[in-house]
């Protein structure tokens, strides 16, 4: 039975919001701390995240956070953590990693725990980094409270000074591959350039999405299935859910899942975004 969605954080709510996010964005560092990241073919790099966080459809209370590793150049996952969560905050459009951050720090930190050889070098992010209203989204809220470096990757572009939604800028955007219709907004996260973000974005696309973003996406959504014991689809994703009827303002711009274990090594089927034409491949 679907629950019930989470109330409007009261305004002192909002305000701590806004003050938690101004000392951490004071916190975030825009350029490459790694060797790795300095050289365009990525020497050193053998590990790269992904986290993505799926609902279940009709339901803005339960949901699956996800985090995956993959091997790097191979893109093979080689360990999964998928957890149920209960949401206790509202999506409000800005302020989306109040809602989710909380469930990827827990994975990280188990992942720390368990299998500290495997703890990714970079985290891709299902969301934006400085491209945001306030210069502070999902990928920086994650990489300064985990200390990794991250990239945000983002389908829609949110409201920012200086950037419009018009054909002219979609011309400027990140396409996975040279047949794309649909551009990703690629922005730094947390301790990597620009640069390197999107060199390494376009190096991890098999498809329109980064392979790790969307091996989180797949199995979090398998998950979510395995857990409601249903035949089909359970669950969207949040870029879906994100389209239903919410309190506050509305947002602007096929694999086995694991619970924390290493699954068997298998072939998966301001500072804005920028261009980068991407390798042959079919879009989803």
């Amino acid at each position: 039975m679907a629950q019930e969605a989470v109330a409007r954080p009261r305004e002192e709510t909002l305000s701590f919001w806004k003050r938690e996010q101004a000392l951490l964005k004071a916190r975030v560092v825009d350029w490459d701390t790694e060797a790795w990241q300095r050289d365009p073919a990525f020497p050193g790099l053998h590990r790269v995240g992904g986290v993505d966080v799926s609902f279940v459809k009709g339901d803005s209370i339960r949901a699956c956070a996800s985090l995956v590793v993959l091997s790097y150049p191979e893109l093979e996952v080689v360990y999964e953590d998928c957890r149920m969560v209960s949401l206790t905050a509202p999506y409000l459009s800005g302020f989306l990693a109040f809602r989710e951050v909380p469930f990827l720090v827990d994975a990280v930190q188990r992942l720390r725990e368990k299998e500290p050889s495997l703890v990714p070098q970079v985290l891709f992010v299902d969301g934006n980094g400085v491209l945001h209203p306030r210069g502070f989204g999902v990928a920086c809220h994650l990489g300064v409270l985990t200390g990794l470096p991250c990239i945000g990757v983002a389908k829609k572009l949110l409201q920012v000074d200086g950037l419009e939604n018009n054909a002219q800028h979609k011309d400027k955007a990140l396409r996975s591959h040279e047949h794309s219709t649909k551009p990703l907004y690629v922005s730094v996260g947390h301790r990597v350039s620009l640069e390197a973000a999107v060199r390494l974005t376009h190096s991890c696309c098999r498809f329109r999405i980064p392979e790790p973003v969307r091996q989180a996406d797949i199995r979090s959504r398998d998950h979510i299935r395995r857990s409601l014991g249903g035949p089909g689809p359970q669950q969207e994703s949040r870029s879906q859910e994100a389209r239903r009827p919410k309190v506050g303002p509305e947002r602007g711009p096929e694999e086995r899942p694991g619970e924390g274990r290493a699954p068997e090594a298998r072939s998966p089927g301001p500072r804005t975004h920028t261009k980068a034409p991407g390798p042959g491949a079919q879009e989803q």
